[in-house]
């Protein structure tokens, strides 16, 4: 059989031949090096014989960590199996940071942290042992004898049609469902930890039983799983429901799961962050509108929500017709284009709107900002001739670069491509389209990632994906190619021609939503935010409130002339304790003022994180802080 190499070079190899053999013959450090193959595009383990003519390219331990974990998930369950007999298991993927596996242990049995020990120590062991992962391939009837006594594992099986190939891998004594491709051996997987606990619906249905779910991470390096660890910790520290409720941003009411209330402090930062976004998308030329949050059921008959969305929908009657809130805020931007005619030298149209969105979520799934009831999407809807999508999408991933950039968010790109059976339109429409976005990318200057078949049903999409001062991935901004509604509202503009001509539509939100995005920011940046997004700028410290408060008024005063936002601490209270307060509260200047400061008309400045304490005249500070506000600051 005749092997292609990523360069193009051919060379023949018996039938049967593995890809760490084939790899070994190249090099032996390209075999040493590789963890798994893609053959046709196809993963294949090491291990795993081909058979027929094919292209190969070598998956080196960079490009392996979902590999890896899903490895490890499997070494998890082999070590629950060892010591818990009776468990049975559900799935076990890996996931952005690491691995799950979903079990129900038997006997009576709850996991907690404390078993957690116990696991890890059984996982050394079997780690130690070097036990290969095997395949084997097997019929729908012998796999559900194999799995008789696993009623998760005989439902998924079940699933199943009766001519696919069914997949298991076995390390040791231990066999589990499986697609693969997996490590070649467990000693791999030494560098691991189990980090915790938690509940699971049997296949995410609230209605099903709970199983247990132990989450883990394991790396190559031992190093990476320690940076990853205090990571961990960091975040724990960060998490952004305690700096909330110390920085006084917002709140959640019993008498509101999943509402957040915003505190005063909290309405600071946000509608700095909202007048932000005014002022980038008033530069970028648009309009901006306002829809209202309650509209009448044809409406979401003829969006398709209320058949595929309504159980998340919160509906009510009005003059005995059903009304619902809205959980997107598309339709209302469709309702507004076609309430004008438009011409062909009118597009792109290009509609904001930071829209009040509500939609139902479990109350398991709420959590903080990051997974709320109602929160404000920035939406944007834009409205374009099919010649215009590369050079508008460009134009959108600078906008989206910019804008990150502010936060010092990195990011990455990806492209989800058509799903293979649920989509509609034109296969060549969908192929006009990807090609559209994927151009786009390379005319702004940015790589892509593809991710095959991930696209929604009415379009493809490019996805941004966030990374924040703690490696996590966060998805929040989006450009969503629509040749769905467009037709089901049946929206037109006047072509060159004088005829009706179809526009192309596109979705777009660059924070995703306001309350998340927060959220994000407040974990990103510790609480400790740049000055320009502060709620409190500067925090004036008198020694003496009797002595040294008139000259602390007409500092305040001159600096919210200046539109600083400052605030005097006049209360009776010792000054060490005022100081730590204000660090506390993380405001990025306190300023302590004293007979010194009032004699010399200076300031003895402290910036929040630092010890050191600068001597600066009035104007100078001013001028400083000034200059941070304006030009967005952010050195953190």
């Amino acid at each position: 059989m005749i092997i292609t190499f990523p360069d193009g070079s051919k060379k023949e190899f018996e039938k049967g031949t593995k890809p760490y053999e084939i790899a070994s013959s190249i090099s032996p450090s390209l075999a040493k090096q590789s963890i798994y193959a893609l053959v046709n595009d196809e993963e294949y383990d090491l291990s795993r014989p081909i058979l027929n003519d094919a292209k190969i390219q070598f998956k080196k331990k960079e490009e392996s960590f979902a590999v890896l974990n899903h490895s490890c998930s499997h070494l998890l369950a082999s070590a629950v199996k060892a010591l818990y007999p009776n468990a049975m298991f559900g799935v076990g993927p890996s996931i952005e940071e690491g691995f799950y596996y979903d079990i129900q242990p038997g006997d009576g049995i709850k996991f907690t942290e404390a078993d957690l020990p116990l696991i890890e120590k059984e996982m050394v062991k079997i780690v130690n042992k070097d036990l290969k992962f095997e395949r084997i391939e097997t019929t729908k009837k012998e796999a559900l004898e194999l799995f008789k006594n696993d009623k998760y594992k005989t439902e998924i099986i079940n699933d199943l049609d009766e001519n696919n190939l069914i997949t298991l891998y076995r390390h040791g004594d231990y066999v589990d469902l499986c697609r693969g491709p997996h490590v070649p051996s467990t000693k791999f997987l030494k560098n691991f930890k189990l980090t915790h606990v938690s509940g699971a619906y049997w296949r995410g249905d609230s209605k099903n039983e709970q199983l247990q779910r132990i989450y883990g991470v394991c790396f190559f390096d031992e190093k990476e799983l320690k940076e990853h660890l205090h990571n961990l910790e960091e975040r724990a520290k960060r998490d952004h429901r305690k700096l909330g409720k110390e920085l006084e941003l917002f709140m959640i009411s019993e008498y509101g799961p999943g509402f957040p209330f915003w505190l005063p402090k909290g309405m600071i930062l946000r509608r700095t962050l909202e007048n932000y976004w005014y002022k980038v998308h008033t530069r970028e030329n648009y309009q901006f509108i306002q829809t209202p949050i309650m509209l009448n059921r044809t409406l979401w008959e003829i969006s398709g929500h209320w058949e595929n969305y309504r159980e998340n929908m919160y509906t009510s009657k009005i003059d005995d017709q059903d009304f619902a809130i809205k959980p997107m805020n598309c339709p209302g931007g469709l309702l507004v284009y076609k309430n004008s005619i438009h011409s062909y030298k009118d597009l792109p149209i290009r509609m904001g709107e930071l829209g009040l969105v509500h939609r139902h979520e479990a109350s398991g799934a709420l959590n903080g900002l990051f997974r709320v009831r109602n929160f404000t999407q920035d939406d944007a809807h834009i409205f374009l001739r099919e010649d215009q999508i590369v050079s508008e999408v460009s134009s959108l991933i600078r906008l989206f670069d910019e804008v990150y950039s502010v936060f010092n968010l990195s990011y990455h790109i990806e492209l989800s491509t058509r799903p293979e059976n649920k989509y509609i339109g034109k296969l060549e429409t969908w192929n006009i389209a990807e090609e559209a976005l994927a151009n786009a990318c390379k005319e702004a200057g940015k790589d892509f990632k593809v991710n095959p078949g991930d696209g929604a049903f009415y379009g493809p999409k490019l996805d941004f994906k966030l990374r924040d001062s703690m490696n996590r991935i966060w998805q929040c901004g989006t450009i969503q190619l629509d040749m769905n509604l467009p037709e089901r509202f049946d929206i037109t503009y006047v072509g060159s021609d004088g005829q009706l001509k179809r526009p192309v539509m596109l979705h777009r939100a660059l924070f995703g939503s306001i309350e998340r995005f927060i959220g994000i920011l407040t974990e990103h940046f510790g609480g400790a935010f740049p000055v320009w997004l502060a709620p409190v700028q500067v925090k004036l410290i008198p020694v003496n409130v009797e002595h040294h408060q008139e000259f602390v008024k007409k500092l305040s005063d001159k600096m919210k002339s200046l539109d600083i936002r400052v605030e005097m601490d006049l209360r009776d209270e010792k000054l060490g304790y005022k100081i730590r307060e204000a660090q506390t509260k993380k405001i990025p200047y306190q300023l302590v003022i004293g007979d010194k400061e009032v004699e010399n008309n200076e300031l003895s400045v402290r910036r929040y994180g630092s010890q050191d304490t600068v001597s600066m005249s009035i104007d100078d500070f001013l001028n400083q802080v000034v200059d941070e506000i304006k030009t967005l600051k952010c050195d953190r």
